[in-house]
């Protein structure tokens, strides 16, 4: 009897493994269920140009449902990416934000913004806004949106008055740009991994230069041919390194000055340019004659313009914890909203994603060698951003949507919570020093200074395996044992937890530094540190073991010239101690309890930044290879990290 009970059971977990592993498969497979020829099969397809107030044609292509019996709201994406692809007959496999929204019935809208692919005008790199518009000549892309809405609410067939707009990086920028100025129809934006501004995003972290970016810098700055005429194919080409190992490639070619090759173009034939413009790539010339935060990084900002959101219009911002490209825009977007527009519907979700990941049917969570569950992206799609658009787009459209203010993905606990604010309101302020003996205490003990040497010839890598990317997503939770263990990067760490500790919000890391030299960039990196007995995922490079683990689960990097003032740098005095603060991006991480809580300081990041010449220039940019000098570099023991911890 009891043999045959034992058999039994194990044929039920046999059968439950099957069952269980049929889900996980159909999780991941979903999409499989919907036709290759979905989308031709249930939609029409339209290519129209738009005419904007100033003359200008912008290329749009509306997809809608078959069915005609009903209306339906409008969902629309522009990109500077391209609504590819062109041309009758010539559909897209999915359409819409999720296959939710795409299966219920939209009516979906892509448009090349201007100055993209087939849309006239002159494309600019984040577009200024122009608060005062007075003319028609007065165009932004918060009028090409509003110009654009008015055309469909009144030209496309069974529409329902009501507009949503999406999308993710670049188009969740013009998300955010819809938001302002908004049309009456625009009922709700999800600005998703949206830029918020280029000296904070993508090309700069706290003004320093994202060299990982440097390859994408073609794709924006390039300028279409023929006296920028509209296009359907690529103009633009990716600098070729000729290499995979991009560290020693960057390291090689020295100053960034010697980088100025790669965007000559012969602009001879762009009659509409004028002749002093005529020399390099657009964005290249405004990144290297504009290196501090002047005038012309702070009109492109867009976050500064969020004062007056239109109340109609029901925001979700959508981010990563671990989003290497726009960690800042997201934040900042979601906190600018909130703080200037009281009344208005907005919400915050973040989850543990690299850029974009959300958008993705894949099944399991993992960002580099991190699993962080199965079916969180299919959550999302399914009970978040469905329900977001569908209430209201379709629904009541009011306040009571049935979600929170902020939906957030612990990263450590690997769990989803919901709050009414975020921050948390349970959230206070902790500070731990960085002590000597790799300590990092509650309790400041003394004022002693610690020293390393940032050899310039060796800097510190951002990842033990740098490959050549167009922009590197991995590191955000890379191993950093490697790290930890060179001579140029102080480390400072609890005891091992003997409860969880929470992480809810952003952090402050207080340095109190000095060095030999007038000029240095300074790296702080938060770091969970795993036990011994850690379990390996599955898709863990094979070198490496999840036994100790270093997650990274927060960094960020400040270029000491701008510690007071990013508008107007100034050096520092040789071996004076002085005060540098960094911010490092909002996180909601749980070090375990069994886990360590662990603090790096370091002076190089290379090459996700540009080497830092250690000598104080004017423009990084224009450096020359006698102003790269190798320094000796103190951190004081009085220097601190000031976290929000959830309490």
């Amino acid at each position: 009897m009891k043999k045959s009970k034992a058999k039994y059971l194990i044929l039920f977990i046999a059968l439950f493994a099957i069952v269980l592993s049929c889900s996980k498969t159909n999780k991941t497979t979903s999409e499989s269920k919907i036709s290759e020829t979905y989308v031709i099969d249930h939609y029409t397809k339209k290519e129209v140009d738009i005419k904007m107030r100033d003359g200008i044609t912008l290329h749009t292509t509306i997809y809608a449902p078959k069915d005609t019996s009903k209306e339906y709201p409008i969902i629309m994406q522009r990109t500077p990416y391209s609504s590819r692809p062109y041309g009758e007959g010539e559909f897209k496999t999915q359409i819409g934000p999720n296959i939710h929204m795409m299966q219920e019935g939209y009516i979906v809208v892509y448009q090349d913004v201007r100055g993209r692919w087939l849309s006239e005008g002159h494309y600019e790199n984040m577009r200024a806004y122009i608060p005062n518009k007075e003319t028609d000549a007065d165009v932004d892309e918060s009028s090409d949106t509003y110009d654009t809405i008015e055309w469909l609410v009144n030209n496309v067939e069974n529409n329902n008055g009501r507009v949503g707009i999406w999308g993710i990086s670049y188009p969740g920028y013009y998300s955010t740009y819809a938001t302002v100025d908004a049309h009456p129809a625009l009922k709700a934006a999800s600005p998703q991994a949206s830029i918020g501004d280029f000296f904070f995003d993508d090309f700069h972290h706290n003004g320093a230069y994202l060299l990982s970016y440097f390859r994408a810098t073609s794709l924006f700055g390039t300028p279409r041919p023929n006296g920028n005429q509209p296009i359907d194919t690529a103009w633009y080409q990716l600098p070729d390194l000729g290499t995979e190992d991009q560290y020693q490639f960057f390291l090689d070619k020295g100053p960034l000055k010697n980088l100025n090759s790669f965007f000559e173009y012969d602009l001879k034939d762009q009659v509409s340019i004028a002749p002093d413009e005529m020399t390099d790539d657009f964005f290249w010339n405004e990144l290297k004659e504009h290196p501090n935060y002047d005038e012309l990084w702070q009109s492109r900002g867009l976050v500064q313009h969020l004062k007056d959101v239109k109340s109609h219009v029901a925001t979700m911002v959508v981010g990563g914890w671990f989003d290497a490209e726009d960690l800042y825009g997201p934040l900042e977007t979601y906190k600018n909203i909130e703080k200037y527009n009281k009344d208005n519907y907005n919400t915050l979700v973040f989850g543990p994603w690299d850029h974009g990941r959300w958008a993705r049917r894949d099944g399991r969570t993992v960002v580099g060698n991190y699993y962080f569950g199965d079916g969180i992206s299919e959550f999302f799609q399914e009970n978040i951003e469905t329900k977001f658009f569908h209430h209201f787009l379709k629904g009541e459209g009011d306040k009571n949507s049935g979600l929170p203010e902020a939906y957030v993905f612990d990263s450590g606990r690997k769990e989803w919570k919901q709050y009414d604010a975020w921050p948390p309101k349970e959230v206070g302020k902790q500070e731990m020093f960085l002590s000597e003996n790799q300590e990092l205490t509650s309790e400041l003990k003394n004022t002693e200074g610690i020293q390393f040497i940032s050899d310039i010839k060796k800097p510190v890598p951002y990842s033990e395996d740098v490959k050549s990317v167009f922009t590197p997503r991995k590191y955000m939770t890379d191993d950093q044992r490697f790290a930890a263990r060179r001579s140029d990067v102080l480390v400072f760490e609890t005891e091992v937890m003997d409860e969880d500790f929470t992480l809810a919000g952003d952090i402050m890391a207080k340095l109190k530094v000095a060095t030999t030299g007038d000029a240095a960039d300074w790296i702080v990196k938060i770091i969970d540190v795993h036990p011994a007995v850690a379990e390996t995922n599955e898709e863990m490079q094979d070198h490496l073991k999840m036994s100790n683990y270093h997650l990274m689960v927060r960094s960020e990097v400040m270029r000491g010239r701008f510690r007071n003032s990013f508008t107007n740098p100034e050096p520092f005095v040789p071996n004076q101690k002085t005060e540098v603060n960094i911010k490092l991006q909002d996180v909601f991480h749980t070090i375990k309890k069994g886990h360590k809580l662990q603090v790096q300081v370091q002076s190089t990041w290379f090459p996700l930044i540009d080497l830092n010449p250690q000598t104080y220039v004017e423009n990084i940019f224009k450096a020359d290879e006698e102003d790269f000098k190798t320094r000796t570099h103190t951190v004081f023991t009085d220097s601190s990290i000031e976290f929000s911890v959830l309490e």
